[in-house]
């Protein structure tokens, strides 16, 4: 895949800081000069080192400074100055310490601050590389994921638009610039200004973590969406092999014993619902599964070469129980036993005995029969069964094979002596790069970042861009003439008070602790990643945790007035 030259593109990005979840303030510390512009033609220079704050009231933003403040109506933007004694100019938001190393425009948006980054291509990557892998993964595979995202990001810019990216997974994640990652910004530097184009634009270079052994189509995924001529419906055995991809397993024994209950419940659900099964009794203490002798996938949802299959096939024996009739034992005659106090024996009778009894039935009427009651056999077999049951959306997850919650994922079967095995993998939307495929592609069989992107990408080429910055501008030198004093920054928001005393019943108290210092927890509306966020949580913010979820990666949980949905995974347990 050669690197052809491209025309003059536009080698800066506007990230929206989504992420740092502002509502009304925000409290920055400049490093380097930076010019306020507000109103119509106002300027104003902060110099280096400025600790500075800006908060919205009545619809307008203000900024306070030294001890004085200054209203800057509905747009303020905070843009770099050169300095002779800055080399990294840009600007830190409490509480967290990376770097945002670009201009800033700030606006309002129902009542809540805005934030908008403009910064070069290059330096956006430092903040993507280390977030989207990490250091950790060799460098090839991080030159790959740099020209994937510079290529994604810049393929984004719309001037129509008041940005580009936002900086979460729904572009891509961004979080400042940071030290201690040097192999990735040697990818970056290594491919600077390389992006990839298919069809005379932008080739769409999405990734995902994992893709469980097979690539996905764009418009598989996104409604709507035209198949790029560089994406293909391609086997992943790099993915497959990495040991680092997200893989789920349940076993299904061929014995029948110790299914998973879901699938159970599934079977028998199936099996009564044929009419022939009309009178077995259908109390689940009254099934049994004796034997599962075939187990496969069918139903791909897409055409070949798709391997994302939505059925399980099971054929399986089972037995049940129903309500029958008691034998009637024949009527036997009896006369008493005097030596055994009266108790009554059979014995024959002689001829005229028994005409005598029979003229005697004769003149007394018949009792009315009453039926005997009903009772329940013992299990007897109930047939041989072929069932295809879903596998989306419902027992994928009842069966903890769910890995993504996006119902895409790729299951396979294999069968072992005694049992089946199911295993499930694709944690991501699979479209493009594997970044665990290509992590085994560079680590274990020696690929270039090049060979990477031709697997991943069939038919895309590569370009070279100019990645020279343009200068910043120099500020006028009357602006410079009043420093100011630091101010003191505003901590990081105060957590939701959350009580442990009178807890529901079967509630539990739970910490946010699984997410970075810097990062948020989304509260969701609804138990899926797709619910809309009510309220960005913060580490260490206490929950109360009212219950499970359907899908058990999910539960249910309180803090203050504020009901909604997290993962799981992301708490611990609190004391």
């Amino acid at each position: 895949m050669p690197a052809r030259a491209a025309a003059a593109l536009p080698l800066t990005v506007r990230v929206l800081l989504r992420r740092l979840a502002l509502t009304d303030r925000i409290d920055l510390t400049l490093s380097g000069p930076y010019t306020a512009a507000f109103g119509r033609d106002s300027r104003m220079l902060l110099p280096s080192r400025a600790e500075i704050s800006v908060i919205c009231r009545n619809d307008r933003l203000i900024l306070f400074y030294a001890g004085a403040s200054l209203d800057c109506g509905a747009k303020l933007t905070l843009a770099r100055a050169a300095a002779e004694n800055v080399s990294a100019p840009g600007l830190t938001i409490a509480p967290w310490e990376a770097l945002y190393p670009g201009d800033l425009t700030l606006t309002l948006a129902g009542g809540q601050l805005q934030p908008v980054l403009t910064l070069s291509a290059e330096d956006y990557l430092r903040g993507v590389l280390p977030w989207e892998m990490g250091d950790d993964f060799p460098l090839e595979a991080l030159k790959a994921q740099a020209v994937c995202a510079r290529t994604y990001a810049l393929g984004r810019a719309d001037p129509a638009k008041d940005w580009d990216v936002v900086d979460t997974t729904e572009d891509q994640v961004f979080r400042g610039v940071s030290g201690g990652h040097d192999r990735c910004d040697r990818a970056i530097r290594e491919t600077a200004g390389l992006v990839g184009f298919s069809g005379g634009t932008y080739a769409n270079c999405y990734y995902s973590a994992s893709n469980g052994g097979q690539t996905e189509l764009p418009a598989h995924v996104w409604s709507g969406r035209e198949t790029s001529t560089c994406f293909a419906i391609t086997d992943d055995p790099y993915d497959v092999e990495n040991p680092a991809s997200i893989v789920k397993k349940v076993v299904i024994r061929k014995d029948g014993q110790a299914l998973p209950e879901e699938l159970a419940a599934a079977i028998r659900e199936a099996v009564f619902s044929l009419p022939e099964m009309a009178d077995f009794e259908q109390d689940p203490a009254c099934f049994r599964i004796d034997a599962v002798t075939a187990l496969s996938l069918s139903a791909p949802r897409y055409p070949e070469p798709s391997r994302l299959m939505t059925k399980i096939d099971l054929t399986l024996q089972a037995s049940g129980r129903r309500y029958i009739a008691p034998e009637t034992p024949d009527p036997l005659t009896y006369e008493p036993d005097e030596e055994n106090g009266g108790t009554a024996e059979p014995t024959e009778q002689s001829e005229a005995g028994s005409a005598n009894a029979a003229v005697a039935a004769a003149a007394t009427p018949a009792p009315t029969e009453t039926p005997l009651p009903l009772i329940l056999s013992g299990f007897l077999p109930m047939g041989t069964f072929t069932l295809s049951l879903p596998l989306f959306p419902n027992l994928i997850r009842a069966l903890n094979l769910s890995i993504y919650g996006a119902d895409n994922e790729i299951v396979t079967v294999s069968e072992e002596r005694d049992r089946f095995v199911l295993a499930a993998g694709r944690y991501g939307h699979g479209v493009g790069m594997s970044q665990r495929g290509a992590q085994q592609m560079a680590e274990k069989y020696g690929k270039t970042f090049r060979d990477i992107l031709d697997f991943y990408y069939p038919g895309m080429e590569l370009r070279q861009a100019e990645a020279v910055s343009a200068p910043l501008p120099t500020p006028d030198p009357v602006l410079a003439e009043t420093p100011g004093p630091a101010a003191t920054p505003t901590p990081r928001p105060t957590l939701i008070p959350v009580s442990a005393e009178n807890l529901p019943g079967g509630a539990w108290l739970a910490s946010v602790e699984g997410i970075e210092d810097d990062s948020t927890l989304n509260l969701r509306a609804e138990p899926a990643p797709s619910g809309e966020i009510l309220r960005r949580l913060y580490k260490h913010q206490r929950l109360l945790v009212l219950e499970t979820c359907e899908d058990p990666s999910w539960v249910h949980v309180r803090a203050g007035d504020l009901e909604g949905y997290v993962m799981v995974s992301f708490l611990e347990k609190a004391d």
